[in-house]
């Protein structure tokens, strides 16, 4: 009767295997019943790698080749199983194949702003998103680690995990980098790879290797890309007076549109508010009406018809936007300054 068996039992001649296209990291080999026949051929194509393992053991590991089986080509096995000599009967192990290829266009992005420090605007929010790519560098960590037992093991399964290990290290990313939040966009090449550096070990041990990095879009909230408009529009006025003045009119324009559109009363009081100081009046003929005419002539506007109740109610609302960091505290004190003069 065990006669019989032996004849029915199949024996294993060939091993390979031959990616389906499916987005599978590690397939084990079918054994079943069957068992590996003395001198059976194993077949790693380019772009993967083999792995023998007894009784849960992780043994020989083969990259890319045509293997005939046997003690010299199986060494670890051979120590493992006792094999003193050539071992003439079939043997059974479980075998592993692990895709070496590149695992390309896998998304990372905040779902959620993250925090980071910045030199110029402190704590900051930070939006952005990119690509990566990745491979399987050590099979025996990523058997270990990672996909085990299993039949079959996907990038899908393993997608959130690194998706998470990319967004953990963007903070770390950016100090490394020494690159402020307004210069990322002109640097994202620099980004991505300081980006790369950071995550790259979390991901060897997971067996894997971060191939590259890219970065498509660094973006600040709402509200503080609204401040950082109008550090923009403060800088190209630069320390000019007369213009700073225009500025904040041409601001200012919107909001009277919106009161006019309304019927409400409290337009002038807007104004007041918005309008750096000065009567409604004389901004819009006098600064506004000059800039637009000609030039130089507005940068010539006299101001020292103004009040001293409004030149302290310019530099109350010139100390709010450097408390906004709309204006550096050399702006602040330099218009200050100016104003004085004005009281004198």
């Amino acid at each position: 009767m065990a006669l019989m068996d032996f004849v029915k039992k199949q024996f294993i001649d060939i091993i390979e295997w031959t990616e389906a296209g499916d987005g599978t990291l590690a397939w084990r080999f079918p054994m079943a019943d069957r068992e590996i026949q003395n001198g059976a051929s194993l077949t790693v194509r380019e772009s993967q790698m083999a792995v023998f393992v007894n009784e849960g053991q992780v043994a020989d590991v083969f990259g890319p080749g045509m293997y005939k089986l046997t003690t010299q080509t199986l060494p670890v096995l051979t120590y493992l199983k006792n094999w003193d000599k050539l071992f003439q009967s079939p043997f059974k192990s479980d075998v592993y194949f692990f895709s070496t290829r590149q695992q390309v266009d896998q998304r990372w992005g905040t779902t959620q702003p993250v925090t980071i420090r910045d030199k110029d605007f402190g704590a900051v929010r930070l939006r952005g998103f990119g690509n990566y790519a990745y491979r399987i560098a050590d099979p025996k960590t990523f058997h270990t680690e990672i996909s085990g037992t299993r039949e079959r093991y996907t990038v899908a399964e393993l997608d959130g995990q690194l998706r998470a290990l990319m967004l953990q290290h963007i903070s770390d990313a950016v100090a490394s980098s020494g690159i402020a939040f307004l210069d990322l966009a002109a640097n994202q090449v620099e980004f991505a790879n300081q980006l790369q550096q950071a995550t790259a070990p979390a991901f060897e041990k997971l067996g894997l290797k971060l191939e590259s990095v890219t970065v498509q879009n660094v973006s600040l909230p709402e509200e503080l890309q609204k401040i950082l408009d109008q550090k923009i529009g403060m800088g190209m006025v630069g320390n000019d007076m007369g213009r700073f003045m225009q500025y904040q009119t041409a601001q200012s324009l919107p909001e009277f549109a919106k009161g006019a559109a309304a019927g409400g009363g409290g337009v002038v009081g807007d104004a007041m508010g918005l309008g750096a100081g000065v009567a409604l009046g004389q901004v819009m003929a006098q600064q506004l009406g000059q800039g637009l005419q000609g030039g130089g002539a507005a940068q010539a506007a006299p101001v020292a018809g103004v009040k001293p109740d409004e030149v302290m109610a310019t530099i109350e609302k010139l100390a709010e936007l450097k408390g906004k960091g709309i204006l550096t505290a050399e702006e602040f004190e330099a218009k200050k300054a100016e104003l004085l003069k004005k009281l004198v």
